[in-house]
């Protein structure tokens, strides 16, 4: 079956935050990532191969559309489409997450930084991500894709920080990492509390800064030796979060 126009500039339309906030939809993509959203979200419509209805076992509804590979390469937004494609309602419902750790993001603003933050999240059981509103927005196609699914399974919550922050027990352990902050692997880390992430180019603000009252750093190897000015904040996520969990 062919796409017909209307659904294709549709599905063109949900590349932009503009437009998934009109259609109120979003676009996910590939088996791992559809099914997993699934198990928490019906799709609107699935827009999928004859090959994928047949070894997902899912009949097609009336509104979803069965095609071809060429069918499906025309409206994808990957280089190598896979199989399906599912539009799903925003927001997604919320998972009932217990966790007693939460992630903070202050202006992560690079889609493929935030879906993979997303989806170390999820690994490392942490079910609750406060984004500042400068953050990219979690719908994007690239965010969706690169959280493989782990969108499904962590709560997202855009809010402005610093009333957020201010509005927590002032006992609350507030961790944010700084390059003249006390090394991660010398300090007494807390199984509960927030970490802070902060922006790719210019790191926690200020503003959001003044609310942190523990500074980690992730020391460079050997110490004093010449090397990258800082690391990408996706990858100091994944060292932060490995080391509370090791010290839990």
């Amino acid at each position: 079956m062919a796409i017909s126009k209307n659904l294709a500039k549709l599905v063109r339309s949900l590349e932009t935050k503009k437009g998934r906030k009109k259609e109120g939809l979003f676009v996910a993509e590939g088996p791992k990532v559809v099914g997993d959203l699934m198990a928490v979200s019906i799709p609107v419509r699935l827009i999928a191969t004859e090959a994928w209805f047949a070894s997902s076992g899912i009949n097609p509804r009336e509104q979803d559309v069965v095609v071809s590979e060429d069918e499906l390469r025309k409206v994808s937004f990957l280089q190598h489409p896979q199989q399906v494609m599912g539009l799903f309602e925003a927001p997604l419902p919320s998972p009932q997450g217990e966790g007693t750790l939460t992630l903070a993001l202050d202006g992560v603003q690079d889609p493929g930084n935030l879906g993979t933050i997303i989806r170390i999240a999820d690994w490392f059981g942490i079910d609750t991500i406060h984004c500042s509103l400068n953050t990219a927005d979690v719908y994007n196609p690239k965010v969706v894709q690169a959280t493989m699914g782990s969108l499904a399974r962590v709560h997202i919550i855009y809010c402005d920080l610093t009333e957020w922050m201010a509005s927590l027990p002032k006992d609350m352990p507030i961790y944010g990492t700084f390059l003249d902050g006390k090394s991660i692997y010398e300090q007494t880390l807390s199984p509960h509390g927030v970490i802070v992430m902060g922006n790719e180019g210019n790191g926690i603000s200020p503003e959001v800064a003044a609310h942190i009252n523990r500074r980690l750093l992730i020391p460079n190897y050997p110490p004093g030796r010449e090397t990258a000015d800082s690391l990408n904040v996706a990858i100091a996520t994944a060292i932060t979060c490995a080391e509370f969990r090791r010290a839990f």
